[in-house]
């Protein structure tokens, strides 16, 4: 009889043994996703960059405490962070996963079709005038490629919120990312033929005293404009101008102030990108030509990308298209 019980004990054994393996491997997701949670910094961005629903996200946390018998994430009504045993465990796992990860890839890059999920940012007026029109012949050229593009100005932090790449309009590249340089960008300034026809055109930078200029507010203090003589030659003769100017209408966003600037409501203060298209089309007449604008917008624009010890192919396609795209930036 002791003999059957023993035996009985090893097989319930054996048996718990394999129940505790299963389940232990049946939450090997739900430990990938505690380590994208950790590293984004919310369920949003982790469940952005997962591909899967906030909801679902916060499912298989939760699965993932009760399985373990202890809280992993504290909670608040802004911010969520790890606990001490959440956090042990992301630090125990990550380097695998990373291994898993990075094998993958591999693998999937030698099949020499680059595919996944683009997550990309950019400001408004850029993407809407230049970034999205060149995004079809892409896409149809990498089908297996997609592309998630958010339109904002605020400087997004790419890596908390699950953002791959970045398109910037700053004075100098982050040093806390990958940069490169996508082209150089210039301040115009622009006006149409009928405005010049009822108030006449201005020749130097003290004539737009006189004008209804529509500019993007910087300051709570009084606007202003400077100007830099373009040609080396003249600068002798011409010093650098700082003029107070006024109008009916400023905005902080160049496309609104280009399509003001339409509707004959003055003279425009733009970044070239936003204004190439009506230029070219004679909508709008680039005023003072020998004189650069200065300090208005930024004169480059940058692609980034958060520091990574894997690149998946898909974004790299993605950043090597979009230099050859922009290499001549908005000459017209």
């Amino acid at each position: 009889m002791r003999k059957a019980l023993s035996l009985n004990s090893l097989f319930s054994m054996v048996n718990n043994e394999r129940m505790e393996t299963q389940n232990i491997q049946g939450l090997w997701t739900h430990l990938h996703w505690l380590t994208m949670l950790a590293e984004h910094g919310s369920y949003t961005a982790a469940a952005a960059r997962l591909g899967v629903s906030k909801a679902a996200m916060s499912q298989r946390i939760s699965e993932l405490e009760r399985a373990a018998g202890i809280s992993l994430v504290q909670r608040t009504t802004r911010s969520v962070r790890l606990t001490e045993a959440g956090q042990r465990l992301v630090d125990d796992t990550r380097a695998q996963y990373e291994q898993i990860a990075a094998s993958f890839a591999s693998v999937r890059e030698r099949a020499g079709v680059a595919r996944g999920l683009v997550r990309v940012t950019a400001p408004v007026a850029f993407a809407r005038q230049q970034l999205v029109p060149k995004l079809p012949a892409f896409l149809r050229a990498n089908p297996e490629i997609k592309i998630q593009l958010e339109v904002s100005d605020r400087f997004v932090p790419l890596a908390a919120e699950g953002f791959d790449l970045a398109i910037r309009h700053s004075a100098a590249a982050p040093e806390t990312h990958v940069a490169w340089q996508l082209c150089e960008t210039h301040s115009v300034i622009v006006a149409t033929r009928s405005y010049l026809r009822k108030r006449g055109t201005p020749q130097t930078p003290h004539d737009l005293v006189s004008h209804d200029c529509l500019f993007y507010p910087r300051t709570t203090g009084a606007a202003t404009w400077s100007f830099t003589p373009r040609s080396a030659r003249k600068t002798a003769a011409l010093k650098a101008i700082t003029l107070p100017i006024s109008g009916q209408f400023c905005a902080n966003n160049s496309e609104t102030l280009r399509d003001a600037a339409l509707d004959d409501l003055g003279v425009a203060l733009l970044p070239d990108f936003t204004a190439q298209a009506a230029v070219q089309a004679g909508r709008l007449v680039v005023l003072l030509p020998e004189w650069r604008v200065a300090g208005a917008f930024a004169e480059r624009l940058y692609i980034v990308r958060p520091y990574a010890s894997h690149v998946p192919r898909a974004v790299s396609q993605f950043v090597g298209y979009l230099r050859e795209s922009f290499a001549d930036g908005f000459a017209w």
